[in-house]
């Protein structure tokens, strides 16, 4: 099932980036012969030639070259596998005379048939942002906790508060907030935010230095939960002193919980580096723990701004849908930018397989929240991989949409195209680069899945 869904969303997200290329060559007169959904042995081809609306079953490669009615008209395939689409045009990769040719056409409008693939995929993540947003409402940045003793409520910072800016770069959605700090790493230095509160613009200097001591124990820390303990980090104080996940914490230094509020609470009040002992419950029977910290220091803001949605008009909806888009766009630039520096390892990169894997996390984390939440949850997904791959078919790199308008914009300067030949190889050997990459990052995502 997790399969099945990974290739319908790129199935649609590819035919969205032909389709682009598509209407964009019927409007400057290039010849399609054929435009099809998925790949491999035709299920069903249709086409419209001057005596009528014609469909075939099974058409194989040659019958539709044979079959002279369909010569000059586009045919529309879909075929057995799930997987992309295609948009095949005269004279796009060999040389063609002919007078709807690829090549025969002027470079502006070349140029346009070739980038309206990339700009589609932005099209299609806007208009699926529509639908999320108008569904899920917009993901202000406002402040929804502070946590107690960090930075932020030693700034200042409260609960209601709107992230404006953090150090210059301006926040206008909750998820740009933990982006800029994985792009831009915490040095140290006091962080400049900028806040608004009660319509009023604050300006807020935090300093991201955080000393604490860690027991290396998770549980809910909500009234309605218990005091169970959900998981304990391997080589942790907890799990050295003996105490295991799904025990519970019935008191602190002799003060009673009951909750997980309770338990926040007092663990608050009492984690100052000394000891500590617990008293446990595990499978009916009650035992105290001695359990002495060990110290942590870290780098944090210390707030939790991405998960507050409201709803707003239709403007509203159509602005933020944008910025939606524009987040990812410029989230995908910086992360190749790091990457190419070096502050990103290859290893880190995401084919087919990590990308079917992501999707089938997602999935399965989804389904027990209903229906909408894995349709949204889903589309979310299509957002981020279409905008993803409109920005790197828009890389200069050969055999890439990018690469091909280079060639384009190249001729543009010196007034005649490139040989079409050396063309042919550049893109060739671009192409041959590409697919040893993908060999690579297949290799990881699976070496990522196994471990």
């Amino acid at each position: 099932m997790n399969i099945i869904v990974a290739l319908l969303i790129f199935t649609v997200i590819v035919v969205a980036h032909e389709l682009g290329h598509f209407l964009l060559a019927k409007k400057n007169g290039i010849g399609v012969p054929e435009f099809s959904v998925g790949m491999g042995p035709r299920i069903i081809t249709c086409a419209k030639p001057a005596s009528g609306f014609v469909v075939k079953f099974f058409c194989s490669q040659k019958e539709m070259e044979d079959f002279k009615e369909w010569q000059d008209v586009t045919k529309y395939s879909w075929k057995i596998l799930p997987i992309g689409g295609s948009c095949a045009m005269i004279g796009e990769d060999e040389e063609n005379d002919a007078e709807n040719s690829f090549n025969n056409k002027g470079k502006w409008a070349r140029f346009s048939v070739i980038f309206a693939g990339p700009f589609f995929n932005f099209i299609l993540a806007f208009i699926f942002s529509i639908i999320i947003i108008a569904n899920v409402g917009i993901n202000y940045p406002i402040v929804g906790y502070v946590y107690d003793n960090q930075p932020a409520k030693e700034a200042g910072i409260e609960v209601g508060d709107e992230i404006k800016s953090i150090n210059g770069h301006k926040i206008t959605i909750g998820r740009q907030i933990d982006t800029y700090i994985q792009l831009h790493p915490l040095t140290g230095e006091d962080v400049e935010i900028v806040i608004e509160r009660d319509g009023e613009e604050k300006n807020i200097s935090l300093n991201p230095n955080y000393k604490t001591h860690l027991f290396g124990f998770s549980y809910a820390p909500n009234k309605t939960d218990n005091t169970q303990i959900s998981s304990i980090s391997e080589g942790a104080a907890f799990e050295k002193a003996g105490i295991r996940t799904g025990d519970k914490i019935l008191s602190i230094n002799g003060t009673k919980v009951s909750n997980g509020e309770e338990l926040k609470n007092v663990m608050e009040e009492n984690n100052t580096g000394a000891e500590i002992t617990f008293e446990i419950e595990r499978d009916g029977k009650t035992e105290s723990y001695q359990v002495t910290p060990e110290p942590y220091e870290t780098r944090t803001l210390g707030l939790y701004a991405a998960g507050n949605s409201k709803g707003g008009n239709a403007i509203d909806v159509l602005k933020y849908s944008l910025v939606e888009v524009k987040y990812w766009i410029e989230t995908t630039i910086a992360s190749l930018g790091q990457l190419i520096t070096g502050k990103i390892s290859t290893k880190e990169m995401a084919g087919p397989v990590g990308i079917v894997n992501m999707v089938g996390n997602t999935l399965e984390q989804s389904v027990d929240y209903g229906m909408q939440v894995v349709v949204m949850n889903m589309l979310y997904m299509s957002v981020l991989l279409s905008a993803n791959l409109g920005v790197m078919n828009l890389l200069p790199l050969p055999a890439l949409d990018g690469g091909r308008l280079v060639f384009i914009l190249i001729e543009a300067v010196r007034g005649k195209p490139i040989d079409r030949d050396k063309e042919g190889y550049v893109h060739f050997a671009g192409f041959v680069l590409l697919m040893l990459l993908m060999v690579f990052v297949m290799y990881n995502d699976i070496i990522r899945i196994i471990h």
